[in-house]
């Protein structure tokens, strides 16, 4: 048979250099399907999101089955007698019998039933071919050494190729019906109908206000904490975080997978600050320390809690934001990830080399938010602000503050700003001499003492305002501020 012969032919190396004794195409199952699809058209609809042409391993199958999708697509007849006029125009049938080799393909149709068996065997035979062709590539420039061929280069760009073999091509995205997108905006809106608390559609973050405001962190999210140093960026997206994780599957049967990236702290100093909030022993007291025996079963039995929590922390120096959406591919793909947080935005590096900063923190952030769509998961990035901030008398942060602000605000579905006036109003005590002015500061730091405000200076699905936190600095966490709800029912 001519075909049968061609077929056999087109066998490429994958098979010889790696004879595992299980061969990676069936011809047979291949004919097979196109053979049910020149019989009977609608069975592509049964199998249209599972398999293309380049699933297909013989040329020809590739061809032959790209016309027959594009004619049904248009609702048009693809028969043998419909195709032979294409066949035999193109050049690579020349030597073929196009009529005889339709006649053979439609004979091989048997079952209409197993056209999903065949699709199914088809598809996954094509993703053993994509890894063996990984495989090869790694290998081949894995000898290749180069300032430019870094093994942690390496790394990513063949994680990056098995998440896209993973993920069956879910990038390749393109229209979809506003039905269809209607209908998942239904199913938000009826998760926060249905959620015991009561109207949030995303991940709860722990404090009411908060979830109020923004409905929880919502999947597909960039969301930018800012604030200047000391004022409780990493104390505020740790206890997010553990909220995220822990504290929801105890208040509302809610537990969710949180992957933490902490490049300024260590993973060691993290859990620390989390330990001294579940122990209510201070944070200092644990470093010198300087614990009671009570104090320290308190901190024992607080880090034994944590055995069931689903939180992740990559505490992994100057990453590459390449590195990044690698790992969290990976975290998505073993663990599940359902929050990421990013501690702190300006020590991400850029993949490629930037003519400046503003550029590189641009990669940085548009890498962020793909990473959001992606996965389809909030992702939560700490960012410093600039040193404007305490040049002027009100030292409420505002948009213009951000580091290389165009790029962070543009990329950004929220921006949170993080002001804690106390920290400010520390600093200005007045000398014991001056009896008034130091009556006068003392009342002010009465006011406003173990309090904080969260700014929102943008959200591109619902309003900006600002919301009062608490905060205790011995166990470095924000808490709701009792005030707005002593006369509430918890």
């Amino acid at each position: 048979m001519i075909f049968k012969i061609h077929a056999m032919e087109n066998i490429t190396n994958i098979d010889r250099d790696y004879d595992s004794g299980v061969s990676t195409f069936n011809i047979e199952a291949e004919q097979s399907l196109i053979g049910l699809l020149l019989i009977n058209n609608e069975i592509l609809t049964e199998i249209d999101s599972l398999i293309n042409e380049e699933h297909f391993f013989d040329s020809f199958h590739k061809k032959i089955f790209s016309l027959i999708a594009s004619k049904a697509r248009k609702g048009l007849v693809a028969s043998p007698v419909t195709l032979k006029p294409y066949l035999d125009s193109d050049e690579d049938f020349k030597d073929i019998d196009s009529a005889t080799l339709l006649t053979e393909l439609s004979a091989r149709a048997i079952n209409a039933f197993a056209a999903k068996d065949y699709a199914r065997s088809i598809f996954d035979l094509a993703v053993r071919r994509k890894l063996i062709e990984i495989g090869h590539d790694v290998i081949s420039k894995a000898r290749v050494v180069s300032e430019n061929n870094t093994p942690e280069k390496l790394i990513v760009e063949a994680e990056q190729s098995l998440y896209d073999v993973a993920s069956k091509g879910s990038n390749n995205r393109t229209f979809e019906p506003l039905v269809k997108a209607a209908t998942e905006a239904i199913d938000i809106a009826n998760r926060a109908f249905e959620s015991d608390i009561q109207g949030i559609s995303g991940i709860p973050t722990g404090f009411i206000d908060i979830d109020k405001k923004l409905g929880g962190l919502q999947n597909s999210d960039l969301i930018i904490l800012a604030g200047r140093p000391s004022m409780g960026k990493t104390a505020l997206a740790t206890n997010i975080a553990f909220n995220a994780a822990v504290n929801n599957k105890k208040k509302h049967g809610i537990q969710s997978s949180v992957g933490f990236f902490s490049l300024e702290m260590s993973s060691a100093q993290l859990a620390t600050r989390i330990l001294s909030d579940l122990s209510k022993v201070p944070s200092e007291q644990i470093r010198r320390g300087e614990l009671t025996d009570k104090e320290f079963n308190k901190f024992l039995e607080a880090s034994q809690s944590l055995e069931q929590s689903k939180f992740y922390i990559d505490d992994t120096p100057a990453l590459l934001i390449s590195s990044i959406a690698s790992k969290a591919r990976r975290l998505k793909r073993i663990h599940g990830l359902d929050v990421l947080i990013i501690d702190y935005l300006q020590l991400i590096r850029a993949s490629s080399s930037r003519d400046n900063r503003v550029n590189e923190i641009a990669e940085i952030t548009q890498g962020l938010k793909a990473i959001a769509k992606e996965l389809n998961i909030p992702v939560v990035a700490l960012s410093q602000l600039s040193r404007q901030v305490e040049n002027r008398d009100d030292k409420r942060p505002q948009l213009a503050d951000l580091r290389e602000s165009g790029s962070i605000e543009q990329d950004a579905d929220v921006v949170l700003f993080i002001f804690r006036e106390e920290y400010y109003k520390e600093r200005e005590k007045p000398g014991d001499q001056d009896l008034d002015a130091l009556l006068k500061w003392q009342e002010e730091m009465s006011a406003i003492h173990g309090k904080a405000e969260l700014i929102i200076g943008k959200q591109r699905h619902g309003p900006v305002g600002t919301i009062q936190l608490a905060f205790d600095g011995r166990y470095t966490r924000f808490g709701n501020l009792a005030k707005n709800y002593e006369n509430k029912p918890q």
